[in-house]
């Protein structure tokens, strides 16, 4: 059985985009087929932290709109860049070959790469922690500054696991601020997705930096997806810091331009932001590219009123 006729009976049956499809069918032999991908299925790993406006929830809507993944990208030959990559929701969903995720987030690189390199020593960490508000306001008041990589990723993963909601959110002077969250028993340390994770990573580079520098590798093929900060739809609506910097009008603009050079490369270049005015101005008449609608819940809100389906737009230059 030739791989195409794998990856066509993997996707028949499973649920599943055509990048892991492919990896799923150049993994196992043609004998036991499907009860070979069940099983890979069921230790595919996935995002090892929660992260508001992260996109599992959106990736089979992507896909059966059609907007995901690029269909001519080939992840044998080129390379997938996330340079805001935050939770990882679509790297996890694609484990590409060939992956660079980057972000400006110093604390959330750092725990990605300690992750890699020493994932034994961080669930013995992990579980070490205890449950409670007092505990959790004495990790919260560490500086980071003054903690090695694996303190940083322990308490970066253990406040994600225990803050209201999942939130990341900084105040002005980078300090994590986010209230305790109120679980009976959170999962703290999920040894085995860790340790998954940790494989998945092993070839992919990691890096601590802006957005920008995907510039200088991306090259033609390559296919680069941007999740940046949202652009806020009302005056109160940018509560969620990711880092003590903003990204208003001019860093949106800025991000255009780089998916616009990206795009004149021949990228395959996806990016999602707010269904805001201004957002959609900004996309518009560009020749190529298209601004799909996407519908997406939301649940960070205090009030049980303020959560739902909300817009956003998905920008695609394929």
């Amino acid at each position: 059985m030739n791989t195409l006729v794998k990856i066509r009976k993997i996707r028949e049956q499973f649920d599943v985009n055509p990048i892991f499809a492919y990896k799923l069918a150049v993994s196992v032999g043609d004998k036991n087929l499907i009860e070979d991908v069940k099983k890979l299925l069921q230790e595919k790993p996935k995002p090892f932290v929660k992260w508001v406006g992260g996109k599992r929830q959106l990736l089979a809507q992507f896909r059966l709109m059609n907007l995901y993944p690029p269909e001519k990208f080939n992840p044998v030959k080129n390379t997938y860049f996330e340079p805001f990559v935050g939770g990882g929701a679509v790297f996890f969903d694609l484990l590409p070959q060939n992956a660079v995720l980057s972000d400006m987030n110093k604390e959330l690189v750092t725990t990605y790469n300690v992750i890699k390199n020493d994932v034994e020593a961080l669930i013995k960490s992990l579980k070490k922690h205890k449950h409670s508000k007092e505990y959790f306001l004495k990790i919260r008041a560490k500086n980071p500054d003054k903690l090695s990589d694996m303190q940083v990723a322990s308490r970066f993963i253990y406040l994600n696991r225990t803050a209201f909601n999942g939130m990341y959110r900084v105040n002005s002077s980078g300090g994590f601020n986010v209230p305790f969250g109120k679980y009976d028993n959170p999962m703290i340390c999920d040894e085995v997705n860790l340790r998954r994770v940790s494989d998945a990573l092993k070839k992919v580079t990691i890096k601590h930096q802006d957005y920008k520098e995907v510039l200088k590798k991306a090259k033609k093929g390559d296919f680069i997806y941007f999740d940046p900060p949202y652009y806020p739809i009302s005056k109160t609506a940018s509560f969620t810091a990711y880092t003590k910097d903003v990204f208003l009008d001019k860093e949106q603009i800025e991000l255009r331009d780089t998916f616009v050079e990206l795009h004149k490369r021949g990228c395959f270049v996806m990016l999602s932001n707010s269904d805001a005015d201004f957002i959609n101005e900004i996309y518009s008449g560009i020749k190529g590219v298209r601004i799909s609608k996407v519908e997406a819940g939301r649940a960070i809100n205090s009030k049980a009123s303020g959560r739902g389906k909300i817009k956003e737009v998905l920008v695609t230059n394929y």
